[in-house]
């Protein structure tokens, strides 16, 4: 079952293997008994929730953040009780994020396979996101106050995030700026989470508990722009994804809004076509995204992956010369060099 689910990514757990080749074995172990015990928390005397509540859990994904739980772990005692139980229960806050999301754009695919609320309708998928929620919450529990009280912070983040995505930059506000804040609650506040609880489940110092945590959610950041910047630039045939995504669901990323910000004939055409609704037109999307990728955006949203990397890694570097901090220093550099 871990194997199928983590043929899909390898790249994340390759920046493992090649920055500490002696821990990779481990952490490969690790994450399929974190694998076993997403199972574990979601099964119930009931064929139908087990199976449904499972069904993206199977379909794969990265399992970045149990990874970043695993990692900060080392900081402390990797082996300590609750270690797989935090890394299992991100991973359950993210799924369920996944079925709130689909329902929210109305996507019809998640990690090739039909989405939930494709299958089921949006009424199940989004009771089976809040079930997950719930049981994650009682996963978490189980760890303490300090690790609900850190739970309870994110999933606020995460719900504002996606309100804030939804209305959009208030009048007058700066669009950039809002986007940006968007992604920090929506993408860089579980990560962060992860490698918080990661820490604190480990019992390592509070000054390692921030720097992790302050670390990861600028890699998150960087992680979600350089997503963005991918839907509009990667090609297809190298990264299986389709181009024009986030415009074919009317969802106005950063490098987008930058581009709209221009001024000039290119911006004036891009503004008229974004604001007209979801790109769903194949000439439409075209020519959006060939205005995209002649602007200037582009290489401003590269400066900004730029600046959070290196924010990441200035927060690693406060951390004691272990594997786990080799690991997140080459997760850094993955994230910067991603094609895919």
């Amino acid at each position: 079952m871990a194997t199928a689910v983590y043929r899909r990514e390898q790249s994340a757990l390759t920046a493992v293997e090649r920055a500490a080749p002696d821990l990779a074995p481990a952490l490969h172990e690790r994450l399929a008994a974190v694998e076993r015990r997403l199972y574990e928390l979601v099964a119930v005397d009931d064929t139908f929730l087990t199976d449904s509540a499972t069904y993206l859990i199977k379909a794969g994904g990265k399992r970045m953040r149990p990874l970043i739980v695993l990692l900060s772990a080392g900081f402390g005692d990797p082996d300590a009780p609750g270690v797989l139980t935090a890394a299992a229960l991100v991973e359950l806050i993210h799924v369920a994020s996944l079925h709130h999301d689909d329902v929210m754009d109305d996507a019809p695919l998640r990690h090739g396979v039909r989405s939930a609320n494709a299958r089921w309708g949006n009424g199940v998928a989004v009771l089976l996101g809040d079930y997950l929620l719930a049981r994650a919450a009682a996963a978490g529990a189980t760890l303490g106050q300090a690790a609900i009280d850190l739970q309870v912070q994110t999933l606020d983040r995460l719900v504002r995030g996606q309100l804030r995505e939804t209305l959009g930059p208030p009048p007058g506000g700066d669009p950039a700026r809002h986007a940006l804040e968007v992604i920090a609650d929506k993408s860089g506040s579980l990560i962060a989470m992860s490698a918080k609880l990661g820490a604190l489940v480990a019992g390592a110092p509070d000054a390692y508990v921030a720097a992790l945590g302050r670390a990861a959610e600028r890699l998150g950041v960087a992680f979600q722009l350089t997503d963005d910047l991918l839907d509009i630039t990667a090609d297809p045939r190298a990264s299986g994804k389709t181009q024009g995504t986030d415009l074919r669901e009317g969802v106005i990323t950063l490098p987008v809004r930058y581009a709209m910000a221009e001024r000039g004939r290119a911006a004036r055409r891009l503004r008229r076509i974004v604001t007209a609704g979801p790109v769903t037109g194949p000439g439409r999307l075209a020519t959006a995204l060939d205005l995209l990728r002649a602007s200037p955006a582009l290489d401003r949203t590269r400066a900004d992956i730029a600046a959070h990397i290196a924010g990441a890694r200035a927060e690693i570097a406060r951390l004691p010369d272990l594997p786990p901090r080799r690991v997140l220093d080459s997760l850094c550099a993955f994230a910067a060099e991603r094609r895919s």
